[in-house]
């Protein structure tokens, strides 16, 4: 008899082979290491968490909604926290209805739900260069093409846009303070891009978790707002509250959501009961609104520490953004770099980043990686960017022998 151990699995569908870890996943584990100071994770910072007010609001939940905090609910998501979701986008310019709301598992899940219901094996599925990788790694598992416009400090390229829109099923984007970038669509951009949708065949995903961490004023309306109507918006409460709470939330045409409400209830009937209320008395209770001020302050300081370091330390020929929001910077080495194998190296010295070519489609862009200021106070941070310099000061030197040789 075969033991079961050394029998081979039966088989899996093909889908599933298109599902990767990132290959970086192992090295970056090694970021843990208390010598190592993460530029890497995109976490919010957990200090921020307003612990105190959360444990407030459970024991009112618990104590006044108990039978519905801990029992099945819509698949839909409950009525105060839709109706809160639509006021908060209309007042950002777009026009949704609580019905046309629907709350997930975190935005990750959107993302998921969107690519059952929209993708087909080979759709074309537009994305800037770079994208979010969890968007990528959402759609990959429905076989779309995947095509990849080039992007300035404005946005998106207009003529980049317009080349790719012809047959696309969907165009995903991130108007403000985009994951890895830090960039937003201008303004005089977002219109050109508007207008090249609203002519167009093809979906509208518009992902927007970090609009609301803005370091002056408030980031103009994204795409939706300026009139196209077959456009579909994500949210999501993990940046200005508690990723743990796993909530976000999915806004767009009522057939749209119809149809994504019936994917959810396959996929786990509805989103977590306690959660929701949770987030409907702190909602209530004006904590957000509190909140977002302080951590506005703290992502600000924690900018302009990294920029900063940037600018007193970086040798010529490295370029980053200058976001304006958000928690990223992106940086652009010198073109005979390459961020993945320089990684390892970086660790060594007591830092760590994601290189950039993760986040891309088409062309590769090895030259490339990712700096979050989220979760290191600001004279960490400068001394981690001072020994990521010193290391490309170092292999800049060596550079030319090493390619002659």
């Amino acid at each position: 008899m075969i033991p079961p151990s050394a029998r081979p699995l039966p088989a899996i569908a093909q889908r599933a082979q298109r599902l990767r870890t990132s290959a970086i996943h192992d090295l970056l584990q090694l970021a843990n290491r208390a010598d190592v100071v993460s530029l890497a994770g995109g976490l919010p910072d957990a200090a921020s968490f307003p612990a105190d007010a959360l444990r407030e609001a459970s024991d009112r939940v618990l104590r006044e909604q108990s039978h519905a905090a801990l029992q099945y609910g819509p698949t839909e998501g409950i009525a105060p926290l839709r109706a809160w979701v639509a006021a908060h986008l209309r007042a950002q310019g777009m026009d949704f209805t609580p019905d046309q709301v629907l709350i997930t598992s975190g935005s990750q899940q959107g993302l998921d739900l969107l690519g059952k219901v929209l993708i087909d094996p080979g759709s074309r599925v537009v994305v800037e260069r770079p994208s979010y990788l969890g968007a990528l790694q959402a759609f990959t598992l429905y076989a779309p093409e995947f095509v990849g416009i080039e992007a300035d400090a404005s946005g998106p390229l207009p003529e980049a846009l317009a080349a790719a829109l012809p047959g696309a099923r969907m165009a995903y984007l991130q108007p403000r303070f985009s994951n890895p970038a830090g960039r937003s669509i201008a303004p005089e951009r977002a219109d050109a891009l508007a207008a090249l949708l609203r002519a167009a065949d093809a979906w509208l995903v518009e992902d927007d978790p970090y609009g609301e961490l803005w370091f002056g004023a408030p980031p103009a309306p994204g795409l939706i707002a300026r009139g196209v109507p077959q456009g579909v918006h994500l949210g999501t409460f993990s940046k200005v509250l508690a990723p743990g709470l796993r909530l976000g939330w999915v806004a767009g045409p009522q057939g749209l959501i119809d149809k994504l409400v019936q994917a959810k209830q396959a996929a786990d009937l509805h989103t977590a009961s306690f959660n929701q209320m949770l987030v409907a008395e702190v909602l209530r209770a004006g904590v957000i609104e509190r909140g977002l001020p302080v951590l506005r302050r703290i992502y600000r300081e924690r900018r302009d520490a990294m920029l900063s370091a940037l600018d007193a330390n970086m040798p010529e020929g490295v370029a980053w953004t200058k976001p304006d929001g958000g928690l990223f910077v992106w940086v652009t080495l010198p073109p005979q770099l390459d961020a993945a194998a320089l990684l390892p190296q970086a660790i060594a010295r007591g830092v760590a980043y994601v290189p950039g070519d993760t986040f891309n489609v088409g062309a590769p862009a090895r030259n490339t990686l990712r700096l979050s200021y989220s979760t290191v106070d600001a004279p960490t941070i400068r001394a981690a960017v001072a020994r990521l310099a010193a290391l490309i000061h170092e292999t800049l030197r060596h550079e030319p022998a090493l390619r002659s040789a």
